[in-house]
């Protein structure tokens, strides 16, 4: 992969959310859920389509702090309109695991 200079690195924009709500997405080719994300007064609730179903369930993403880059463009998932991408690591066996910070922080903070 190509090495980029910092000011490409600062035309993505990453933000931290805190999962509100996580729904079953039987439509998407690969298994995944529907997320509903809080990233505060800024940008308020934005929706995603993340492939985390091996390491995660329903139950447990609500109130989950994520990462997320927020400036792509929209893009549609079946019948659902991703807003933003929850970032995560793929373990090499298949599984996403979710990146978080380590504490809590702000909703919607930028991260530098």
């Amino acid at each position: 992969m190509a090495q980029i200079h910092f000011d490409d690195f600062l035309k993505v924009e990453i933000r931290t959310g805190k999962i509100l709500r996580a729904e079953a997405f039987p439509k998407a080719r690969k298994p995944a859920y529907k997320l509903w994300i809080d990233f505060g007064e800024e940008l308020g609730v934005k929706k995603s389509s993340a492939q985390i179903t091996k390491l995660y369930t329903l139950e447990g993403l609500a109130g989950m702090r994520v990462l997320a880059v927020t400036n792509f463009p929209p893009l549609q998932v079946a019948d659902f309109m991703s807003e933003v991408l929850v970032l995560g690591v793929e373990t090499g066996e298949g599984e996403v695991a979710l990146i978080q910070a380590d504490r809590e922080v702000p909703l919607g903070k930028r991260i530098s």
